[in-house]
């Protein structure tokens, strides 16, 4: 082991980079924690409603199966990067060795693009955590008419800020707690779809036949023309929501033994692994699915949906051991998202390219984590919550809009460093990769997100006015909010940041590495509770 982890330290030298994160996790680590994040529990049950309502059960059955080979491209094409480049900036850092020209641009911009789509994870899965939490808490009450406690957006939005900072708490802890409850996430959402799965299948008294799952339904105020089929690819967003975020792999890589292959399996793995869970999981639904909730728009319903069907053909108390172990899966889903945007934070501020670098950059030398990037991905999400507070008529557009945020963001991010390396004929592969099928695979994932970034700024809804305050609930708010991070992170680099942001940083000569990680072990052993920075 001590030869394998002294390669891991050798190649990061070549990078440029000192090893100042603790290398504690390992192949089955790694993977969880995106396959934590991509969390089947977290957006296979937040964006069922979609597919019920844009398309019915043929499109929640073939989403899984096409959005699920797609991402898997994606991945592979950006696994293959990772595999030569395993570093924890991951996908900025591989935009700016890809690119043969304004690589310093390129990286500013796929780094962005990342933290703010990141952050969009983290909110979205941590708001729709408060909502399912509240949902099972109010199971228990007495008078359905009389929840403990009342849904309403402040006390929504009070839980969800209680559950990001708890999130950040255990982050804090360092690397070896996150190893370990990362772990157990892995082996509770395996248990917790056999259990959901099998309680659906055995528990109603009567099920949907088996041709319900092939049934085209348009439940959604969209009609005639063409719009049958911008319907049924709408339906495909409940899949590629939830297939997000395993770019993980790659900002914990520093933490990893064995980097170069581990981490682009774990990318791998945890996509095709969560699409055939997920495809599993949502059949179970439809085949439960009582009479009464067939052919309905699942928008009145919104994010708990699943809840509903679990109610309405459960008993109570088995209702509420599956609405349990969805609130903890989604619960190892936002604390897994807290640790992979803490990388992120950390290894782009060690390249200078947020503000106030050189804060979220310290290591707390106690634990070896970036305590200090962990708090601020926490503060930020929960100020990108607060758009939940933003309502109409009660109700509420923020979660999709979130969710459109992370989506985009993300995959713009993912893809980026995948067209330059396309674009990058001196490309030196690592000891995983693609072989001759590279280019093939990596132009059908640039493709693809270009399609489905279309596809989440597209309206929901007909008919709706941006001007009019009583369709404010049905406009899509993804398409603006990503436009002005554009124009926000663009501006900023034309007027500032490209005089000063020249991408990834050499922290030093050979020797000056070395005595960084003997000053970080020395601090470590002994206790010393100050920072450390560089």
């Amino acid at each position: 082991m001590a030869l394998e982890v002294d390669h891991d330290r050798d190649h990061l030298h070549s990078l440029g980079y000192a090893q100042e994160l603790k290398r504690g996790l390992g192949t089955f680590s790694n993977f969880a924690i995106s396959f934590s994040i991509i969390s089947i529990l977290a957006g296979g049950f937040t964006s069922y409603w979609i597919g019920v309502t844009f398309g019915g059960p043929l499109v929640v059955t073939l989403g899984w199966l096409v959005v699920g080979a797609m991402a898997l491209l994606v991945g592979m094409a950006m696994g293959e990067i990772c595999s030569a480049y395993p570093t924890a900036g991951g996908l900025y850092f591989w935009s700016a060795k890809l690119a043969r020209r304004n690589g310093p641009a390129w990286s500013w911009f796929t780094g962005w693009f990342n933290f703010i789509g990141q952050i969009g994870v983290i909110a979205s899965v941590d708001y729709a955590l408060a909502n399912y939490a509240v949902a099972f808490i109010n199971l228990y009450a007495t008078d359905p008419n009389a929840p403990i406690i009342e849904p309403t957006a402040g006390n929504l939005f009070v839980v969800f800020v209680c559950i990001l900072a708890l999130h950040g708490l255990l982050n804090t802890f360092g690397v070896g707690l996150v190893r370990i409850l990362g772990n157990v996430s892995v082996w509770w959402h395996v248990a917790g779809v056999l259990v959901i799965c099998g309680v659906l299948f055995i528990g109603p008294d009567q099920h949907q036949d088996l041709s319900y799952l092939f049934e085209f339904q348009n439940n959604s105020a969209w009609s005639g023309g063409l719009s049958t089929i911008y319907v049924f690819l709408l339906g495909f967003l409940l899949a590629q929501y939830t297939i997000t975020g395993f770019d993980a792999s790659a900002h914990v890589s520093e933490e990893t033994r064995n980097a170069r292959t581990a981490a682009p399996k774990a990318i791998v793995r945890s996509i095709w692994i969560s699409a055939i869970a997920a495809l599993v999981l949502n059949v179970a639904f439809l085949l439960a699915t009582p009479a009464d909730l067939v052919r309905i728009d699942a928008s009145e319903y919104g994010i708990t949906f699943p809840v509903v069907i679990f109610t309405s053909v459960l008993g109570t108390t088995a209702a509420k051991v599956l609405v349990f172990i969805t609130v903890a899966g989604q619960f190892f889903c936002g604390m897994a998202s807290v640790t992979a945007n803490s990388r992120m934070i950390y290894a782009f501020s060690r390249d200078g390219g947020l503000p106030g670098s050189k804060l979220w950059h310290r290591i707390n030398p106690r634990t070896r984590t970036p305590t200090n990037a962990v708090w601020l991905g926490v503060v930020v999400a929960a100020a990108t919550g607060a758009l939940s507070l933003l309502q109409y008529d009660g109700v509420s557009t923020a979660f999709f809009a979130l969710t459109g945020i992370c989506v985009v963001g993300l995959y713009i991010s993912y893809v980026i460093p995948v067209f330059l390396r396309l674009r990058n004929p001196d490309f030196e592969q690592g000891p995983w990769n693609l072989g001759r099928f590279s280019h093939v695979v990596g132009w059908i994932a640039v493709c693809w997100v270009v399609f489905i970034s279309l596809l989440f700024v597209a309206p929901l809804f007909p008919q709706w006015q941006w001007w009019n305050p009583a369709d404010v609930n049905t406009a899509n708010f993804a398409g603006p909010l990503i436009l002005l991070s554009f124009l926000f992170v663009g501006g900023w680099w034309l007027l500032s940041a490209r005089k000063w942001f020249t991408g990834p940083k050499v922290q030093g000569s050979p020797e000056e590495l070395l005595a960084i990680e003997r000053e970080l072990d020395a601090l470590e052993h002994g206790g010393a509770v100050v920072s450390v920075q560089r």
